[in-house]
């Protein structure tokens, strides 16, 4: 099934800008940069919203602007409004369960601890979209984690995030066409 929206979790502000915790963020920035989209605030959404087109394909792109505890309510409003199911969602965002570099493709779930996919699932009332987890490492223990994912990573997981956001890029169209082997196939081969 083609995807009709991609969606960044994150925290807003210029303070959480460069964390792990927004990796999700980034990708579809990146997405917005390759495609010349301009992300614009639409406070119905409660985010960042713009529409890129890859062939014949429309797809949204989304940006929460709330904390990312309730960025499934930005989620719920854009997917209620445009008649977008779960299952044409793709939800990017950090992942403590890989190490930092490493992209994989998932559909459906439990939110694996993550807030910000606990909310997304809440409001959605549904666990049937994907999720592209970019690995950020983990720090070592659960005490650590909430510290971990809202500071900066080291410039050496930032170069190997960044590097996979890009590798990612090739992929897009075929995530948004629903071509899910494909890009399954290149990525869980890194």
């Amino acid at each position: 099934m083609p995807i009709k929206l991609i969606v960044g979790l994150g925290n807003p502000g210029p303070e959480y800008a460069e964390t792990r915790h927004n990796v999700g963020v980034w990708l579809v920035q990146q997405i917005a940069h390759l495609y010349k989209a301009t992300l614009r605030h639409e406070p119905k959404f409660k985010g960042l919203v713009d529409r890129i087109r890859i062939d014949d394909h429309e797809c949204l792109l989304l940006v929460p602007t709330t904390y990312m505890n309730h960025n499934g309510q930005a989620v719920k409003a854009l997917s209620q409004f445009y008649k977008i199911t779960p299952e044409e969602i793709l939800i990017a965002h950090d992942e403590l369960d890989f190490p930092a570099g490493i992209i994989r493709v998932k559909k459906g779930g439990s939110n694996g601890g993550h807030n910000g996919v606990g909310d997304v699932i809440d409001n959605l009332a549904s666990k049937d979209f994907y999720r592209l987890r970019i690995g950020i490492s983990h720090p070592g223990t659960s005490d650590q984690v909430l510290d971990y994912v809202l500071h900066k990573p080291n410039l050496a997981d930032k170069k190997l995030i960044k590097n996979s956001i890009d590798d990612t890029m090739p992929l897009i169209p075929d995530m948004v066409q629903g071509n899910w082997e494909k890009a399954m196939q290149v990525l869980h081969t890194k």
